[in-house]
């Protein structure tokens, strides 16, 4: 399981964010309402009908220093349970600093772990240049490879954390439904252009509750993990300012996969969203 459901969640938030003008040659601004440092999302990942896994992402509870700038620190971790546990252990832990005025990456790291695959990698952002500085551990050594070096072909390039939180940032009440939302975007050693379609506005029930939500389906490029076109992947984000993840259902070429949320904390606005069991 080298790319597991921890994958889908964050290449789902990879596929659904947007691009932003701005006064700002190197970093645009992006005036975000939806978080604040000291949120706590928490997920169960499933496979077919059955739970395989559990998610969790923080907004850590303080403003960190990169590159001279003011950012936000974003941990997601993800882990299987039970009985999948046994046959497979999965502990994936993907991280970024994001910039607080504009959601750029200035660095991005993950480690996993998934049965006998181990992946070490730090990613760093230079947007002033336009360069990207991958660095990957050697599980043999223990030391970090040669670095790989990349240059942007583009004017904003981010990541797939980043990516999330940019979505979020998006005011839905001026995108009509069917609008295609179009971003570039850098992961691993690719660069991406992807597109993401607004399809409608329903009330989903989940673990949590019920939301009103925002639905959205990414157009797929050619890849490994899932089918390509629109149908492979569908999600929702809370219809309110928050606007939260809430449910990802993704037809991967080995069978169906879901994330879905089961509780939340430290959010910045009231959730408008909810659906009260009163009016179910």
């Amino acid at each position: 399981m080298k790319k597991g459901l921890l994958y889908i969640v964050l290449f789902v938030g990879l596929t659904a964010f947007v691009g932003s003008d701005s006064e700002s040659d190197v970093y645009p601004v992006i005036n975000q309402k939806s978080f604040l440092p000291g949120e706590i999302i928490e997920y169960r990942l499933s496979f077919s009908i059955f739970t395989v896994g559990r998610g969790i992402t923080i907004v850590q509870d303080r403003i960190y220093n990169i590159n001279g700038r003011p950012a936000y620190k974003v941990d997601i971790y993800g882990n299987t349970s039970g009985l999948v546990d046994w046959i497979t252990h999965v502990e994936d832990h993907w991280g970024a600093y994001i910039d607080t005025t504009s959601l750029l990456p200035h660095q991005t790291y993950r480690n996993i772990i998934e049965g006998r695959y181990r992946k070490n990698e730090k990613v760093f952002f230079d947007h002033d240049t336009g360069k990207i500085e991958v660095h990957e551990l050697d599980q043999e050594t223990r030391l970090f490879k040669e670095p790989q070096l990349f240059e942007s072909p583009a004017k904003y390039i981010y990541d797939m954390l980043g990516g999330i939180l940019l979505l979020r940032s998006i005011d839905f009440d001026t995108v009509q439904v069917g609008d295609t939302i179009k971003v570039n975007a850098f992961f691993q050693d690719t660069f991406y252009n992807f597109r993401t379609v607004f399809k409608k506005r329903e009330v989903i029930k989940t673990r949590a509750g019920k939301f009103r939500a925002l639905a959205l389906v990414p157009l797929m490029p050619e890849n490994s993990i899932f089918e390509e076109g629109e149908s492979s992947i569908e999600f929702w984000i809370s219809d309110d300012e928050n606007k939260m993840p809430l449910l990802i259902r993704a037809q991967m070429l080995i069978g169906s996969a879901g994330v879905e949320i089961t509780s939340f904390r430290g959010i910045r606005n009231p959730i408008s969203s909810y659906v009260h069991s009163s009016w179910w």
